[in-house]
C-alpha cells in the first residue's frame, strides 16, 4: 500500500525508524530487532540509508524483508548525494522489483571521509531534485524530511518554511520531522506550515534519549534545541545508563501521550534499533 493512501485512512500513523547493521556485521543482525518492533503492529517502518549510497543493498533488502516477509509496509530511504539519473532510474526498478511503494527522498550527506564536499557538483543537488525525479518517472508515494526548529543549514526559519512548501509542491505526499525534544516547537511548526499552504500530513519525530552522551552529538549534527527539563535529566542521570534509559523512555512517553492528546496524524519513532525501549514506550502511552 502507498503511505499516502494510508495516511488518508487513518490518525495516527504510527511508526518506526531502523537503520542497517554496520559493514563489519551480518545483515542477518537486524532482523531480532525487526521482529522485537513487528509484534508492536506499526503501520510502516522506515530504513535509513548511508552516507553517499554506502548501504544501499542493505536497505533494498532489510525493506523487501519488511515488505514481502512480515507484510508489514516498508519506507525506504534514498538519497542524491552521488548518485547519477542513470543510477536513480536503476535504483528505482530495484525497489519496483522488490514491491516496494514508498520512497522518502532525501539530499543525504557526503561520502564518509571527505572534507568540504561540494553538493552543487552532485547531479541532484537538493532532495526537492530528487522528489522531482521520483515523481517524473515512478508512481511512488514520496516523504520527505521536515525541520521544526529550521535545517541546519538555513539561517532563517522563513525561508527553511518557503522551501519545505516548495519541496512539498513538487509531490511530496506526507512529511516526517526530524527529532525535536519539546512539542511546542511541532505545534508552532505545523501552525506555521498549515498557514503557507502546506496541506498534507505531518509525522512528529520522536527519539528517546536513551544515552546522553549519544544524544549530545546528535543534536550538534542536526541543530536540535534540548528544553531545561530534559536537560535536566541528561545532566542528572546521563553517567548512569540504566537511570538515562528509564528516564528518557518515560519523557518520550510523555512526549507521545501529549502528541495523542492533539490530534497528530503520524508518530514516527526513532528506534535506534533499540526494540525493548520502544516496546516500553508503546506499551506506556496504550498503542500496544
Amino acid at each position: 500500500m502507498k503511505l499516502s493512501t494510508l495516511y488518508r485512512q487513518k490518525k495516527p500513523v504510527i511508526s518506526f525508524e531502523i537503520f542497517p547493521p554496520k559493514s563489519t556485521l551480518p545483515v542477518e543482525s537486524i532482523f531480532s530487532t525487526l521482529e522485537g518492533l513487528i509484534q508492536l503492529n506499526p503501520d510502516f517502518i522506515s530504513v535509513t540509508y548511508g552516507a553517499g549510497g554506502s548501504s544501499r543493498e542493505r536497505t533494498k533488502e532489510i525493506a523487501s524483508k519488511i515488505k514481502n516477509q512480515y507484510k508489514i509496509e516498508t519506507l525506504h530511504h534514498l538519497t542524491c548525494v552521488g548518485h547519477s539519473a542513470s543510477e536513480l532510474r536503476q535504483i528505482i526498478k530495484d525497489l519496483q522489483a522488490e514491491n516496494i511503494e514508498n520512497i522518502l527522498a532525501l539530499r543525504g550527506d557526503p561520502p564518509a571521509g571527505v572534507e568540504d564536499y561540494d553538493f552543487s557538483q552532485c547531479q541532484f543537488e537538493h532532495a526537492v531534485d530528487l522528489v522531482k525525479y521520483i515523481k517524473a518517472n515512478s508512481d511512488f508515494s514520496v516523504a520527505a524530511a521536515a525541520y521544526p526548529e529550521g535545517h541546519a543549514h538555513c539561517t532563517r526559519l522563513s525561508d527553511d518554511l518557503n522551501w519545505l512548501k516548495y519541496k512539498v509542491d513538487q509531490g511530496v505526499d506526507f512529511l516526517i520531522t526530524q527529532l525535536y525534544f519539546d512539542n511546542r516547537v511541532f505545534y508552532n511548526f505545523l501552525e506555521n506550515a498549515r498557514r503557507i499552504g502546506i496541506k498534507c500530513p505531518v509525522a512528529a519525530g520522536v527519539m528517546p534519549v536513551i544515552n546522553g552522551k549519544q544524544i549530545k552529538r546528535i543534536i550538534s549534527l542536526c541543530g536540535a534545541s534540548m528544553p531545561a527539563k530534559l536537560l535536566m535529566l541528561v545532566d542528572q542521570y546521563g553517567d548512569n545508563q540504566e537511570d538515562m534509559e528509564k528516564a528518557g523512555i518515560e519523557y518520550a512517553s510523555r512526549q507521545v501521550e501529549d502528541l495523542l492528546r492533539n490530534g497528530a496524524e503520524g508518530i514516527h519513532l526513532y528506534t535506534m534499533n533499540k526494540p525493548q525501549q520502544i516496546t516500553e514506550i508503546v506499551k506506556n502511552v496504550g498503542l500496544a
